[in-house]
């Protein structure tokens, strides 16, 4: 059940992702930067820039962009330095969160957050309260349809068969399949082998990144409490520093369906 949520979100939001696509290559664009600040401006011997580029470019992002995202990471640093932090919390009904952000500056990102949070009926927990929960991997939502394929990628549709021989050959560890769409893991280093697997074999990819995978899930068994949990990510996801939000909740389909549309 560990990917139920993350499958069913990314489908469900995908319209809302659509209409905040600025942000979202704005903040793909800072985790470019910040890496190339990190390790270089060449992909091929800074794996940290490898990975940001290759989320973005699963996000659909402009070669242009990415480019220019670069090059400011390879230019003048001033009032530019983003550091990594990561703040642990828990939302309606005892969700625990991860909070991963990308930030010039922590005495504005931590009170944004904790903000964010109570208003949203959830808490800030201590360092330690939740990540022992989740594990690292690499995620990757497949659309089964194909039918969401950029118009320069020739995407195949999938059935389950087909999905996991060329997963596993890829050297994924699981696939979990729901309706039509399929949540793909692996191990984190394996990221970028698993990714080229998928994309060769014609596999249309919604998203591609490596973050947090639940351990075991929490069943919302309230659609209040769903639909305060979905705003409540919303709401953090909105802060231009916050670059994911994970969460180990189990919201029903039918539920997930209603309160994204």
């Amino acid at each position: 059940m560990a990917g139920h949520s993350h499958a069913a979100n990314v489908k469900h939001r995908k319209n809302a992702v659509d209409a905040k696509r600025a942000k979202i290559f704005s903040k793909l664009a800072r985790n470019i930067i910040s890496a190339v600040r990190q390790g270089g401006a060449e992909a091929d011997t800074n794996l940290k820039l490898k990975y940001a580029v290759e989320k973005a470019r699963a996000a659909n992002m402009p070669k242009d962009n990415i480019q220019r995202a670069i090059k400011r990471g390879a230019g003048s640093k001033d009032g530019d330095d983003f550091e990594e932090l990561m703040y642990e919390g828990y939302a309606p009904g005892g969700v625990a969160l991860l909070i991963a952000c990308l930030t010039d500056n922590r005495n504005r990102t931590a009170p944004d957050v904790k903000f964010a949070l109570e208003r949203g009926g959830g808490n800030m927990g201590t360092s330690g309260s939740v990540s022992f929960m989740f594990d690292f991997r690499s995620i990757f939502v497949v659309d089964m349809t194909g039918e969401q394929a950029a118009d320069d990628f020739d995407g195949k549709a999938h059935d389950e068969e087909s999905l996991m021989e060329l997963a596993l050959e890829g050297g994924a560890e699981d696939v979990l399949v729901e309706g039509d769409v399929a949540t793909v893991f692996g191990g984190a280093t394996d990221f970028l082998d698993v990714k080229t697997a998928l994309e060769a074999g014609g596999a249309v990819l919604l998203s591609a990144e490596t973050g947090y995978v639940p351990q075991n899930t929490i069943e919302v068994t309230s659609k209040s409490d769903a639909e305060k949990i979905l705003k409540l990510i919303d709401r953090l996801e909105d802060n231009e520093d916050v670059q994911n939000v994970y969460a180990n909740y189990d919201i029903p389909e039918e539920w997930m369906e209603e309160l994204a549309s």
